[in-house]
């Protein structure tokens, strides 16, 4: 276990659920509001859901929830989710009929990165991945189209200069910040963490359909396990 997790004794069971349906009703209630002051922008309220829902990885690690829990929670959102596509459960968040798959794929990446990484007890690898994809992304996507004027495309899709710095800032910062909270201040964690931002903004570049929402947080916490089995052994 690493020095980070090792300060966490593991909660009860009823403190574990009631912090989770704590937070998710915070995720909602923003959403709520922000779809009543901002109703011609549901991209505001995709990303306040998309960032909110993905720092429930930080509960489920400093609580210590079981990976049968996260996994459950995991398997019965994306459920909800491929539900939504058809039927109005998800107003704002999903358009019934929608061609992206990302709320899904979003789902579906916490679950498996839960039971790959809890199972190792490296769980800080599968909070890298999610964070990347909450915070960079969705910070990747409001700057891109508030301030982005540098357009490039890929594979179809349209994507700024500006929002993809972001991506790659975002991104290395949540890196450094987790790295350093399990191994200290180490030199080896700068390149890893620079390499993880890169090939995470590539990733959303190159994605389509949604599928940024399963290739982002899978690859940069892959790579970071990688990178740091490579460098540190």
């Amino acid at each position: 276990m690493n020095s980070f997790t090792a300060s966490y004794s593991i909660s009860p069971l009823w403190l574990q659920v009631v912090a989770v349906a704590i937070w998710v009703s915070l995720i909602l209630l923003s959403a709520a509001g922000a779809r009543r002051f901002a109703k011609s922008d549901s991209e505001i309220v995709r990303k306040i859901v998309h960032i909110g829902t993905g720092n429930v990885i930080l509960v489920a690690w400093w609580l210590d929830i079981p990976a049968n829990i996260g996994i459950s929670a995991s398997i019965l959102a994306s459920l909800v989710t491929l539900l939504s596509y058809k039927l109005p459960i998800l107003p704002g968040i999903n358009s019934v009929g929608r061609k992206s798959l990302g709320t899904f794929f979003y789902s579906a990446s916490i679950g498996i990165l839960i039971g790959w990484f809890w199972y190792l007890k490296q769980p800080f690898y599968a909070v890298i991945g999610i964070l990347i994809m909450a915070w960079g992304d969705g910070l990747a996507a409001l700057i891109g189209q508030r301030f982005g004027k540098h357009k490039y495309s890929v594979l179809g899709g349209q994507k700024s200069l500006e929002g993809s710095l972001t991506m790659t800032l975002v991104s290395f910062i949540i890196c450094i910040l987790i790295l350093q909270s399990v191994q200290g201040n180490t030199w080896q964690i700068w390149p890893i963490s620079l390499t993880i931002a890169v090939v995470a903004t590539a990733l959303e570049a190159i994605s389509f359909l949604g599928l940024d929402n399963i290739t982002v947080p899978l690859g940069s916490a892959a790579l970071a396990f990688v990178l740091n089995q490579f460098i540190n052994h």
